[in-house]
């Protein structure tokens, strides 16, 4: 059961989805998935893209709610969920952030069909530690939410 203080007006299927995806099992398995999912596409691997793609649909749904808001990963992602369900300026923080992230993935795929490995390697770590960083920039808002 998520905590009273996220938002409770989704759908029977949001609140599920997300109660699931916050298990910091579900978190941590994820993490992986970027790197496989461009190795996969850099060696043309398409039996290991499409197995990493079914792994990443059914991931949320694998994994029971978590029992507290203990771990950091759980934070992050009830972080998310008020992220999501807040109303933000698109040049704002951490939303400018996301972004980035996102950029930085969409190179690393690009490099990674061109089959450029340095740019791939340098584009996937730096798309990873953007997106670490915005999974903590989750963190602070779940807590400032929580406890204030």
């Amino acid at each position: 059961m998520a905590p009273s203080h996220l938002p409770s007006d989704d759908s029977a299927l949001d609140r599920y989805f997300w109660a699931r995806h916050a298990n910091p099992l579900s978190g941590w398995s994820r993490v992986p998935t970027l790197p496989l999912l461009i190795a996969c596409l850099y060696r043309r691997d398409w039996r290991g893209l499409v197995l990493t793609l079914a792994f990443v649909a059914v991931n949320p749904f694998l994994f029971a709610p978590p029992e507290d808001d203990s771990a950091w990963m759980t934070k992050g992602v009830y972080g998310e969920r008020l992220w999501t369900k807040a109303d933000r300026d698109a040049t704002s923080y951490p939303t400018v952030l996301n972004y980035l992230t996102g950029v930085a993935g969409l190179y690393a795929l690009y490099a990674a069909v061109r089959r450029h490995p340095a740019e791939t390697a340098l584009a996937t770590a730096l798309s990873m530690a953007l997106k670490l960083w915005f999974v903590a920039e989750m963190v602070h808002l779940y807590e400032a939410q929580r406890d204030g």
